[in-house]
């Protein structure tokens, strides 16, 4: 089993969705970091469900830091984040036992796991993990804004229904830092809200396209094959529940483009040099070029939902139908969006330290 990501900063996460606590190990985080405990609470607020169309299971996600901290720093030995699962209907998932959800990890668990996995509200495969990464992620955050690189998230999609491009990058990402329901055009809100809830009405579920941006981050980081930053980007990236595609810069919008279109075109002001255009998404050969990192991420609709559905019974072997029962989101990707800030921070955290040294970060 591999629940570790991170190299000079590594982050162990575990827990199930039912089980007492889940929480996650940050370990190789330079001693003299400055915890801010209030931060690490305004991102969890920013994932837990609101409204019409996220689940009815309301966790307060009052987590503990057990280990590392000592008068409001790091110490520079692990730190330990624990939250505790208190909202829990372990009742509903009884029949996940034997069929597994459609879109689901249920039957690739009982493939890898042999019916011995928790099953309960999709046990360790559960988006709920995404709560202790989103506590080290906001302390990841805290760390590269004293460096003076920031991270924001929007909808850019969502059922189809689109969100304006970035423009302004460090206003608008200052604008998303706080958002419940990350849109640049506060218009768009009503309408992806509106097409989520006409799915949640019908039993069923939506999905959409999250884009990422950051700024400050230094260039000549990451490395040319194996380590390139689109790689580790996209290995951590894909391991948020429901994402399903990542792309840099233009991404399959290279396929459309000629190269003289495609290349991004140098300039200098005397002191720095800057590319004209950014369709590489700020990294050229697996490393950073100083510019805005750019990508997007497709999120599938939730495969949780409330029509009936064809599946198997695992023990019998016979085929089964399915129709569950529980509290589940018609629409997750608001509440991915804090996730991959969370993710990205975490990313790139560990790529300075092993381009700088650990005491880079403190």
């Amino acid at each position: 089993m591999k629940n570790t990501f991170g190299n000079s900063i590594s982050y162990t996460l575990f827990g199930e969705s039912h089980g007492e606590e889940i929480g996650i190990i940050i370990d190789g985080l330079a001693p003299g970091v400055e915890i801010d405990e209030e931060y690490i609470k305004l991102q969890l607020m920013r994932r837990r469900p609101h409204g019409k169309i996220s689940t009815a299971r309301q966790e307060k996600d009052e987590y503990r830091i057990v280990s590392g901290v000592f008068e409001g720093k790091s110490t520079g030995t692990p730190i330990c984040i624990l939250i505790p699962n208190t909202s829990k209907k372990s009742g509903d998932y009884s029949s996940l036992a034997e069929i597994p959800r459609p879109g689901h990890a249920d039957f690739a668990a009982e493939c890898k796991y042999h019916g011995f996995q928790d099953y309960r509200g999709g046990g360790h495969f559960s988006g709920r993990l995404t709560a202790p990464i989103v506590a080290a992620g906001a302390i990841a955050q805290s760390v590269l804004k004293k460096k003076g690189i920031y991270i924001g998230t929007h909808i850019k999609s969502i059922a189809g229904k689109k969100d304006r491009d970035f423009s302004c990058l460090e206003d608008d990402i200052k604008a998303l830092s706080e958002s419940i329901f990350p849109v640049l055009c506060e218009a768009s809100e009503e309408i992806m809200r509106e097409e989520a809830e006409k799915a949640a009405l019908d039993g069923d579920s939506v999905g959409g396209i999250l884009e990422c941006a950051v700024i400050g981050m230094p260039g000549g980081i990451g490395e040319p094959w194996f380590d390139s930053v689109e790689s580790i980007l996209s290995h951590a990236l894909f391991s948020i529940p429901a994402v399903k595609g990542v792309e840099f810069g233009a991404g399959f919008g290279f396929s459309e483009m000629r190269g003289s279109e495609a290349n991004d075109a140098f300039e200098t002001d005397g002191e720095k040099i800057y590319t004209k255009t950014n369709n590489n998404g700020g990294i050229n050969g697996g490393i950073t070029n100083g510019m805005p990192i750019i990508f997007r991420l497709a999120i599938k609709p939730t495969p949780s939902i409330f029509k009936e559905q064809e599946s198997v019974n695992m023990k019998t072997k016979e085929n089964a139908s399915l129709k569950i029962e529980g509290r589940h989101d018609p629409c997750i990707v608001h509440r991915a969006a804090p996730v991959v800030d969370a993710v990205v921070a975490m990313v790139l955290c560990d790529l300075l330290a092993g381009r700088f040294g650990t005491d880079f970060l403190s």
